[in-house]
């Protein structure tokens, strides 16, 4: 792990960095690297984020008029539509010395984005939402991050990556060096298995069961959705131990000897057939297809999700619960 003390290079100071996109990871990140002394600007199409980015004091422009006067272009776009937004306003304008940088390897790494030579291509991916980001570094502190380069043309692209993630506040909180393709396989395996889909469908799964079972949908919703925050929040302060040190011994007992059947053998299976699909872009493939498709299955999973009783019951119960908040402070 780098820090603060081991990022002593000063290649990133002079340029003018164009953050193009506002949403949670442009808003972050602009500010904190302003914030760290930086010349910022942004480039975002007209709307509510190009109105949030001038109220918050930023010169902004069109995605192309950015780039155009900018010697690093930071891409904060969603993944499906960064290939158009590249090709059409960011490349026509990237010259010799450029800086190309990214915060998910993504379109490099499936080589829906490719760089021209001469300029530096790098990422700084904080381990962490834009919110967490911008709050973090606000307190004082920051989330850790990865950083990793795939063309350098200048000689200095890894140190510029490094001072670029200095500047975002992540060496307070560590960097670890990764590449494009391990930074990209890695996390669309997290988000499928583990962080996103994984806990999705085993919360969904035990609502169901238990609900199915003759339970109220209330107390299941509070036992297998609800305390989920209480449980991970322990694991993120002192992983298993300090989890299992705050639980009872028949909670820790059930777990080991429980759990196993629940997550097992054919579980381990499905995940090496998802990590398969991510690492030869099948799944990159199938997603890229559903947007230019109009995200037609995209939109039917989220539709389906909205009206699931899962769903449905903990709105009720959360607007009663006026201490969960749904909102963060720092999202402005």
């Amino acid at each position: 792990m780098l820090y603060d003390k081991d990022v002593t290079t000063n290649f990133l100071q002079g340029k003018k960095l164009a953050f193009i996109g506002y949403g949670s990871q442009g808003h972050a990140q602009a500010n904190n690297l302003r914030d760290s002394g930086f010349d910022v600007i942004v480039g975002v199409r007209p709307g509510k984020s190009f109105d949030k980015a001038k109220k918050d004091g930023f010169q902004v422009y069109s995605v192309a008029e950015a780039a155009k006067k900018a010697d690093w272009v930071q891409l904060l776009t969603p993944d499906e539509i960064m290939p158009d937004v590249y090709k059409e306003q960011v490349a026509p304008y990237l010259e010799a010395g450029n800086v190309l940088g990214f915060s998910h390897g993504f379109n490099i790494h499936f080589k829906e984005i490719v760089p021209p030579a001469g300029v530096d291509v790098v990422m700084m991916a904080p381990k962490g939402p834009g919110n967490l980001c911008r709050r973090t570094y606000v307190e004082g502190s920051g989330v850790p991050a990865l950083y990793a380069t795939y063309q350098d043309a200048s000689g200095h692209a890894e140190d510029l990556a490094k001072e670029f993630a200095k500047g975002n506040g992540a060496a307070r909180a560590g960097l670890l060096k990764t590449t494009f393709k391990e930074e990209t396989e890695e996390d669309l395996f997290g988000e499928q298995n583990v962080l996103m889909g994984g806990i999705t469908s085993l919360i969904e799964t035990g609502f169901e069961v238990l609900v199915e079972a003759g339970y109220s949908p209330e107390l299941a919703y509070f036992e297998v959705d609800h305390e989920m925050k209480l449980i991970c929040d322990l694991i993120y302060e002192g992983g298993f131990a300090k989890m299992y040190n705050d639980c009872s011994n028949t909670s820790e007992y059930g777990s080991y000897t429980r759990g196993p059947k629940v997550v097992n053998a054919e579980s381990r299976a499905a995940m090496k057939q998802n990590l398969r699909e991510i690492q030869d872009g099948t799944f990159a493939k199938e997603f890229m297809a559903d947007f230019r498709n109009g995200f037609k299955k995209l939109y039917a999973y989220r539709a389906e999700m909205e009206k699931s009783q899962l769903q449905q019951v903990g709105e009720e119960l959360r607007a009663r619960m006026p201490f969960v908040k749904n909102e963060d402070k720092y999202s402005d």
